[in-house]
């Protein structure tokens, strides 16, 4: 049986995908929209124009001006119904745009191929999201160097293994997630800066239909597509197919599962924390943990991070399949998959920075919960102390040791069998070997005598390396995206 009766059907017509209705940021979705990719391609349109006139081709001042004159005038429902007819997209763009700018029809897309638009702005748009993707990154760096700056001296239990390990602090701790940070935006950075656009490269990448545009001079060429990439702002691959390379989303890809990666790495931790009491996610006045136990706080937030990460990083595998199996010059196979597997990775890790952010920005500490846990599981971890001191006082290190190690196993026992605190300073002090009291041996257990350079690692990273990676940050809600 339906879940809706019949008449009710029509409301399942449309989808919406969640990643541009509910996760991702407006300017991200606008990015990536049909509306902004027509209009990159008409800006393509127009430097190929203006670059071939320069060159001396029969492309007027006044076809310019016209192609000019109704850019972003792009009207989406006569470009799909020419695609209806011609089942062809860049052909139903170009003659939607001729019906516009009838006196620049015939010169529209000369010389080109469809990869022409379609891989040049492909990359152009994608690298602009990339841009935006690196101003969200460094807003959840900032938020985490602020973080870690108000707790870098707050002492905390270590763990490895999730078992309990020697004590660090929790502004340390919260470095750990920005370094990682740090190697993303240096993989970004370095990506920003080496990745090409396809250039004028023709139908096989010969540049045959430029060259015999320029009467065979394949000088005169090199020039048209220098100014091309000038007015693009990006230089040409040096050579191609009938497409760019796809290797070049295969390595926004590995950058963008970087990211998911290193975020999904804090939503763990973060989820860990909380489970543990000492560190949670914002939790909003009136909102809802669980419909059926309302006492519940769950790290809803943290949860869909790492959720989102997963999608983001099974898209790789996919991305790599469809290079590998490109043939020759081209196919087509690639297409479909590519409108797919970019788009949603961007649309995914700028949702997943946003969350970020939000998260990072209102973390809870609860020192109280940190330093109980603390001192709890501190008497095993200070046995080297002890046993110095214990020999300070005339006691033989290698006897000391054997009383500490039965000691430390019969408190154990206590807390995992019976469910007592954690006694070893009680049973360390009724042993006369010692020749100290519970408070003398309290007094040892200062917790930041176990954190070592902590604090300090801490001040000299912000001051250093965030510094450094913060210089030219521009808050991703200040950046204007032109639509």
């Amino acid at each position: 049986m339906p879940i809706l009766p019949p008449s009710d059907a029509r409301e399942l017509e449309s989808f919406e995908h969640p990643l541009a209705s509910r996760y991702a940021s407006k300017a991200m979705v606008r990015l990536l929209s049909p509306l902004y990719r027509m209009r990159v391609w008409r800006r393509l349109w127009i430097a190929l124009a203006e670059s071939e006139s320069e060159m001396g081709l029969p492309v007027t001042v006044e076809q310019i001006a016209e192609m000019r004159a109704t850019q972003d005038a792009v009207d989406l429902e006569a470009i799909a119904r020419f695609e209806a007819s011609l089942r062809h997209d860049v052909m139903a763009a170009i003659h939607a745009w001729g019906e516009q700018a009838p006196s620049a029809r015939p010169i529209i897309h000369l010389g080109a191929t469809s990869c022409f638009v379609t891989d040049n702005g492909d990359l152009l748009i994608a690298v602009e999201a990339l841009r935006l993707i690196r101003r969200r990154l460094q807003d959840v760096i900032a938020c985490l160097r602020d973080f870690a700056a108000a707790w870098q001296d707050q002492a905390c239990l270590g763990f490895t293994h999730f078992q309990p390990a020697q004590p660090t602090t929790v502004g340390k701790r919260a470095t750990l997630w920005i370094q990682d940070l740090l190697l993303d935006l240096e993989d970004l950075d370095h990506l920003l800066r080496t990745t090409p656009v396809r250039g004028l490269k023709g139908v096989t990448g010969t540049q045959a239909s430029f060259l015999e545009l320029l009467d065979g001079d394949g000088a005169r060429v090199e020039a048209l597509e220098a100014r091309f990439c000038e007015k693009v702002g990006s230089p040409a691959i040096p050579v191609s197919g009938q497409t760019a390379t796809r290797k070049l989303e295969d390595r926004m890809g590995q950058v963008l599962c970087g990211i998911a990666a290193s975020a999904s790495k804090f939503g763990c931790d973060l989820r860990l924390l909380q489970h543990l009491k000492e560190v949670e996610e914002p939790f909003e006045k009136n909102q809802i943990g669980s419909s059926a136990m309302p006492y519940k706080r769950n790290p809803m937030r943290s949860e869909r991070i790492v959720s989102l990460a997963r999608f983001v990083t099974g898209l790789l595998p996919s991305s790599y399949q469809t290079t590998a199996t490109q043939w020759m010059e081209r196919t087509l196979d690639d297409s479909a998959h590519r409108r797919l597997t970019l788009s949603q990775g961007l649309l995914a890790v700028d949702a997943i920075l946003v969350l970020y952010r939000n998260v990072a920005s209102g973390l809870v500490v609860y020192p109280r919960m940190i330093e109980a846990r603390l001192a709890s599981e501190l008497p095993f971890m200070a046995a080297e102390l002890l046993l110095m001191e214990g020999v300070k006082r005339g006691g033989d290190r290698q006897d000391l040791h054997e009383r500490f190690r039965v000691a430390s196993m019969e408190a154990g026992r206590r807390i995992k069998e019976e469910g007592q605190p954690n006694t070893l300073l009680r049973l360390l002090a009724e042993d006369p070997a010692w020749n100290m009291n519970e408070t003398e041996l309290a007094g040892i257990l200062d917790a930041r005598r176990f954190t070592g350079r902590a604090g300090e690692q801490v001040r000299a990273f912000l001051a250093r390396d965030v510094a450094a990676a913060l210089a030219d940050h521009l808050p991703a809600d200040a950046a204007s995206v032109r639509v």
